[in-house]
């Protein structure tokens, strides 16, 4: 699922670096993990493709939007509150969670393999649902599982290349990237055939198949003799998180990127009912449109994440979170033609972007053994305010209209924007590579 190549292009020129992840992914146990599981590129390569196979099952849903909408007589209102429901689900998740998987660094690679098992098993219950409150207990335990996904995953990719944080962790982007473009034209065309409950049912089989692969693959991804150098006795472990929380600067990076997740989930939720509903678009339309905007995300997120390490995290968020604003503004004017799909594409080449980068921010300003805390205190943050946007948005589409909705989304976007532009980011680490 990972674009492999644009991986051993980036990656392999700065293996150097990455020695300390080639030994083998256990320090103890050259034997167990020797070959191909040792090496950083699998790493990366395997953590991407993992992370494509959560997406393609989220972007799925999303397209299947309208249909679970008419399937279940559901207002805007509610359609916005399965969104609630995935952003709060994922936000009290995140927060112990990311202190738990601190304190279990040695069993991430179970971690992972559980994740994926119980994202298989959520989308089975969110097919089988005859009545809409199970329906939301499905999405619940979907949110809970992607969310524990992101932590380890996330927290190994921005220690196994500290000084190209931005760059590795929008590979890990690609990856939900990828799914996030395939999908919507793969489901988009099983509509053709299949209702949407078998659709979801058929798709909840291969994550459960997949988990075992996840264990066999990052068994001892937790475990390495570098990583076990960072081990943190409890106290101090506390005292690290304490920083993190009285850290202003974590907490500006972390209000932006709920902004930005607010207007994300907002205009990404309504987005099908608008081309469905407003446009009347075939669903294979709806699928290539939403596909659009996700493959022009794929080309320009990498590229961001790049940019930012090379040249500063501010220099590349904050024309790119004003640009976004102009963009979705505009997408009120126009109907369906070239100048929509223009906007699509022109919406794409940041709208994935910015998240990664400002991951990649606040672990800037944090210390090593506290990765996973840090990513579980943003994305609390950043899912509970995301968690109030759908329903906004539910509320103005039905009572106003969508271009009330991408007023709104555009509004949002520029604040984060004017917050930003007040904040003095530290510089990420100088890579290395070219030096080693």
């Amino acid at each position: 699922m990972a674009d492999h190549n644009a991986k051993h292009t980036d990656h392999s020129h700065g293996n150097h670096h990455d020695d300390h992840i080639s030994h083998g992914g256990d320090g103890h146990t050259g034997q167990e993990s020797s070959g191909i599981r040792g090496k950083g590129n699998f790493v990366v390569a395997g953590l991407t493709s993992g992370h494509g196979v959560f997406h393609w099952f989220l972007q799925s849903f999303i397209v299947l939007l309208p249909e679970i909408e008419s399937s279940f007589s559901l207002s805007k209102v509610a359609v916005g509150s399965i969104s609630t429901t995935r952003e709060l689900v994922s936000g009290i998740v995140t927060l112990p969670g990311g202190v738990i998987a601190d304190a279990l660094r040695k069993h991430w690679g179970l971690i992972l393999a559980m994740c994926m098992g119980g994202f298989g098993l959520g989308w089975l219950v969110v097919g089988q649902a005859p009545v809409f409150p199970l329906l939301l207990l499905g999405v619940g335990i979907v949110a809970t599982a992607a969310s524990l996904w992101h932590l380890p995953a996330m927290a190994s990719l921005s220690h196994h290349y500290s000084h190209r944080r931005g760059t590795a962790l929008s590979f890990h982007g690609i990856g939900g990237n990828i799914g996030d473009a395939i999908s919507p034209v793969a489901t988009g065309f099983l509509l053709g055939y299949l209702a949407w409950k078998d659709i979801l049912t058929i798709y909840a089989v291969v994550p459960i198949f997949i988990a075992f692969l996840v264990y066999w693959a990052f068994k001892n991804i937790g475990s390495n003799s570098n990583l076990e150098n960072h081990e943190k006795s409890g106290q101090r472990q506390l005292s690290q998180t304490r920083a993190i929380l009285k850290n202003p600067i974590v907490w500006i990076i972390t209000l932006v990127g709920g902004i930005r997740g607010m207007a994300f989930v907002a205009l990404i939720t309504f987005l099908p009912s608008y081309f469905d509903n407003d446009l009347e678009l075939s669903v294979f339309r709806r699928g290539a449109y939403l596909g659009l905007l996700v493959a022009v995300g794929i080309v320009f997120t990498p590229l961001m994440g790049y940019l930012s390490d090379k040249y500063g995290r501010k220099v590349v968020l904050l024309p790119g979170m004003v640009f976004l604003s102009v963009v979705v503004f505009l997408m009120a004017s126009f109907d369906d033609g070239f100048i929509l799909i223009l906007l699509i594409a022109l919406l794409g080449t940041f709208f994935y972007s910015d998240q990664p980068i400002l991951t990649a921010a606040a672990l800037d300003e944090v210390g090593e053994g506290v990765a996973t805390t840090t990513l579980g205190v943003i994305s609390f943050a950043k899912f509970l305010l995301s968690a109030i946007a759908p329903i906004i948005a539910g509320f103005l589409y039905d009572n106003y209209s969508m271009q009330y909705v991408f007023y709104f989304v555009s509004l949002l976007m520029l604040s984060g924007a004017l917050i930003l532009a007040f904040v003095k980011l530290k510089k990420p680490e100088r890579s290395a590579t070219h030096h080693h």
